[in-house]
């Protein structure tokens, strides 16, 4: 089974839950109001409220503030372009009933996939970290009287029980927590509009292309696991306007809030929870959200074991579960999870490009509709995946020290200047994009000479 050739897909039932192993059949059971609620769900992050200053102020703090048209439309367009990077990436799923680093067996080959699959498992650990610590935080602006340890430990135990019934946890936001989530965030624009606004106009537009890119790279994050979800919806049409509506409207409403939170009530990311607490029935709805943020820690557990089963697939999903579960949750109580930060926007800048190679290798160039192409080596798509990377650190190197200075001293000796209007994501997505497709006709070439000489 460690070939992975094909996987046997099943129409499910309302009962029906994920397999133990990937050697068992796909229950495809979620249809698009399921997807709507998983992603939905998904799209709301108290980090993202907190990370519309990088919005507000793309070249950091201190720096002129966009003008709240220019923020307002680069989370539309952020958010549009990752999400249906999302959207994409979940259709591969549906179709083949792969999860999502299988998938990338068809585009680098099996051994060679295992490199952005740990590269997954690291970030995904790491996300899963900030999410314990995000929700403890957050139930402790509400209710400061228990401490903080406790609720980490309430959050990882909650997280560990939803990973175990994946399905069942889908449902549960479906039809609980969705809707509830919709009326709080309703609530929340209706309460902030009640503050005057600056003028729509007053501020820049430069930077606008920086902030764009946050918005984007909050979105593509999610792309890497879209398939661990979509792969059990009932049709590809279904997983992907559920993933780009669910996800994108909550994504925008998300950021829209923190943007309007900043420039009326909140003067910084620090004050933006307290702010939600102060308005009328606020500790109420910034609970709701505060016990929402389970299904941000639910998938980053969820999609770290099935990324281990790309290597593994064989091991029981449900012990994996409980062991990355818990050991999320110690790492939650003994480190400081805030100077790993940087490292993992690093690692999420890897998987644009990944992104990209794979979108485009799947629909536009192998056009393989098992998703798995016979598992060959093909060292060609690792070079375009490198060409993406390389253009999206020339671009955007991040804030880790050693490595900005890196990435300088690059751009001084091959004498690229990075503009204002250049996006580290979009353009990465675009070189990959370019890359694959030229080294995609170079292979189909190459298959197609092989071929006449055998039949010479």
């Amino acid at each position: 089974m460690d070939d992975l050739t094909s996987f046997t897909v099943v129409a499910g039932d309302t009962h029906s839950e994920v397999a133990k192993t990937l050697a068992e059949p796909v229950p495809q059971a979620l249809g698009v109001v399921d997807q709507f609620g998983l992603w939905g769900n998904l799209g709301v992050s108290l980090l993202g409220f907190t990370g519309a200053i990088f919005v507000l102020q793309p070249n950091g703090s201190g720096t002129p503030e966009l003008s709240i048209v220019a923020g307002m439309t680069s989370i539309v367009l952020g958010t549009l372009l990752g999400t249906l990077a999302i959207a994409a990436a979940g259709v591969a799923g549906t179709r083949t009933g792969a999860p999502a680093m299988v998938l990338l067996r068809g585009l680098l080959g099996t051994r060679l996939s295992y490199l952005p699959t740990i590269l997954n498992v690291v970030q995904l650990f790491g996300w899963g970290i900030f999410e314990l610590v995000t929700i403890a935080t957050a139930a402790h602006v509400v209710a400061p009287g228990v401490p903080r340890w406790l609720y980490v430990l309430f959050a990882g135990v909650a997280t560990g029980l939803l990973t175990l019934r994946p399905l069942g946890a889908i449902r549960i936001l479906r039809r609980i927590a969705t809707p509830a989530v919709v009326v709080v965030l309703v609530y929340l624009v209706i309460e902030l509009l009640r503050h005057p606004l600056p003028a729509l106009a007053h501020g820049t537009w430069s930077g606008f292309w920086i902030a764009t890119d946050t918005v984007v790279a909050a979105a593509v994050s999610f792309a890497p696991m879209a398939a661990d979800y979509t792969r059990h919806a009932r049709s590809a049409r279904s997983a992907f306007w559920g993933a780009l509506v669910g996800y994108g409207a909550t994504q925008f409403l998300c950021y829209a809030i923190g943007l309007v939170a900043l420039v009326t009530v909140a003067r910084s990311p620090s004050d933006i929870y307290g702010a939600f607490v102060a308005v009328p029935l606020g500790s109420l709805g910034f609970s709701i959200l505060a016990a929402r943020e389970l299904d941000q820690s639910f998938a980053d557990v969820y999609s770290t074991v099935v990324s281990i089963q790309n290597i593994r697939p064989l091991w029981d999903r449900r012990v994996l579960a409980a062991l990355v579960a818990a050991l999320t949750t110690v790492l939650a109580l003994a480190i400081n999870i805030s100077d790993y930060e940087n490292f993992l926007i690093l690692l999420g800048s890897v998987f644009v490009p990944l992104t990209a190679v794979f979108i485009i290798d799947f629909f536009l160039v192998s056009r393989d509709r098992t998703g798995l192409a016979g598992h060959r080596r093909r060292p060609a798509m690792v070079v375009a995946w490198l060409v993406g990377f390389v253009v999206y650190q020339l671009i955007n190197p991040g804030y880790i020290g050693w490595w900005v200075t890196l990435w300088t001293h690059v751009d001084a000796a091959i004498g690229f200047r990075v503009e204002p209007w250049m996006s580290a994501s979009i353009l990465s997505f675009a070189a990959a994009t370019v890359a694959t497709a030229a080294f995609g006709a170079l292979e189909t070439a190459a298959r197609r000479r092989r071929g006449a000489r055998l039949s010479a």
